[in-house]
């Protein structure tokens, strides 16, 4: 994966700042509870959601278990419709592929529609590199972009920011990316979707160049599909001459059939809405319609890795909707920049350390940034056990030894010996009775557990002496 975030801070240390910032928490705790209140109303309409909870699980897992077979009969169809695919194994190898086939083109920009892939491989920051100017499409990507910021979250990526901060930036920044922002610009919703409309329509009809993720992949019939909410997406699928698509591997379906469970479930738990407002698929090229080449870039980037662990491969199984970040009470405090991934929130904390490895500090601090509380589960559309994959995660994190594992696996085994020997333990406990108000408030080498929780106070006798003498 690539080294976007790598070198920021372990999680809590960032989760630290963030939870400071009064004005993120606001913004954040207003979205996440509002569409969390949306997605339960929308998802108790249907009285089979379970049911489709537990096909899409199915259809995930056969998937995964069986995803060679599928990723080769993909390629056969985008192949057979006129599609070239393209075998990435990492980031580096993806990029070099992408800017290979813009620079064949000799066009120096791309319009984009929304795809975390390419921002998980840095394929803007590698393209402008390059000389290529990448524009983002989806209004919020764009704020993002023109704010030279970070996304913070899989579905709306400028949560973190409110309307008079977004006016802000479209009034400071527009006018040196492209068409300027109107003059006298207000931070009305409609207004601020009216200038980036105005700003991204010349781009549109420029470009030569298009670039698209997908959320889902058709093995039988080569067909991508990509779920929005504006339209732009589909601007930027059909007017560029050039279409390239970077899918991760695991997005693939294999047919049609199993595509309308995901059709019903990721609108419902994404944006609350019963049916998305723009489906766009295409499969291959046709003759004088929509983008006369069309590259597949098919994603491995640690996926493959993740795909050996029993427990940890269920995180592919995740179709992007986002509805474990608006429940969980870690990310609404501390926003998606502290995870130091394109992928925050529940779901990144167990994503990112499989796709990139527990090798760096904030990779390793990921899997603990969660309460295990189960919300997540719960309201995953795919049922995956996010706190189990923690839990499994942090148990690896912990083999890879450090400072303060190695103090814990020392602590809990001399606690284990004690324990083994019922007269070192009563005397150890007669011990701590009697030397109760000697004890510090925070004992060394705890200050990272007693800065949140309070030490509970000793009684005055031992639990088994008070029983011999009260039960005997």
């Amino acid at each position: 994966m690539s080294g976007t975030f790598v070198g920021m801070p372990s999680f809590p240390r960032a989760a630290h700042d963030a939870v400071r910032d009064t004005t993120l928490r606001g913004n954040l705790r207003h979205a996440t509870h509002t569409i969390r209140d949306k997605r339960a109303k929308a998802v108790a309409e249907l009285a089979d959601w379970q049911q489709l909870r537990e096909a899409g699980k199915r259809i995930k897992d056969h998937t995964l278990r069986h995803l060679d077979r599928y990723l080769v009969q993909l390629e056969e169809s985008v192949t057979a419709a006129g599609g070239v695919v393209h075998w990435a194994a990492d980031a580096d190898e993806a990029n070099r592929i992408v800017a290979g086939l813009i620079k064949a083109t000799g066009e120096t920009e791309v319009v984009k529609v929304k795809s975390m892939a390419t921002q998980e491989i840095s394929l803007n920051e590698v393209l402008a590199a390059e000389g290529i100017h990448a524009y983002e499409t989806d209004l919020a990507e764009l704020i993002v972009q023109l704010g030279d910021d970070r996304p913070s979250h899989i579905l709306v990526p400028a949560i973190h920011r409110n309307r008079g901060e977004i006016r802000d930036i479209f009034l400071k920044k527009m006018g040196s990316w492209g068409r300027p922002a109107p003059d006298g610009l207000t931070d009305t919703p409609a207004d601020l979707a009216e200038a980036a409309r105005l700003h991204l329509r010349e781009k549109f009809l420029r470009a030569k160049v298009g670039i698209s993720g997908a959320n889902f992949m058709v093995a039988e019939t080569g067909t991508l599909v990509v779920f929005e909410s504006e339209g732009n997406g589909r601007m930027c699928l059909t007017l560029p001459e050039t279409l390239i698509s970077v899918v991760g591997i695991e997005k693939v379906v294999p047919t049609w059939q199993d595509l309308e469970v995901f059709l019903q479930t990721l609108p419902r738990s994404s944006t609350a809405e019963r049916m998305n407002p723009y489906t766009s698929m295409w499969t291959g090229t046709a003759d004088g319609d929509g983008p006369q080449a069309f590259h597949l870039v098919l994603l491995d980037n640690g996926r493959t890795d993740a795909l050996a662990d029993d427990i940890g491969r269920q995180a592919l199984r995740c179709i992007r909707c986002s509805a474990c970040l608006n429940v969980c009470p870690v990310y609404e405090r501390a926003g998606g920049h502290a995870y130091g991934s394109v992928y925050p929130g529940p779901i990144g904390a167990i994503l990112t350390p499989q796709l990139r490895g527990t090798t760096s500090e904030i990779d390793a601090s990921l899997p603990y940034a969660s309460s295990l509380c189960g919300a997540c589960y719960e309201v995953c559309p795919v049922a995956i056990d996010i706190p189990e994959v923690l839990v499994h995660l942090r148990e690896k994190v912990a083999g890879q030894g450090g400072r303060g594992h190695r103090l814990e696996k020392a602590a809990m085994k001399a606690v284990g010996w004690a324990m083994d020997r019922p007269a070192v333990m009563a005397a150890g406990e007669r011990a701590a009775a009697k030397t109760r108000a000697l004890h510090p408030k925070r004992p060394p080498g705890a200050k990272a557990w007693t800065d949140s929780r309070d030490l509970p106070e000793l009684p005055e006798e031992p639990f088994r002496d008070w029983w011999k003498k009260n039960r005997t």
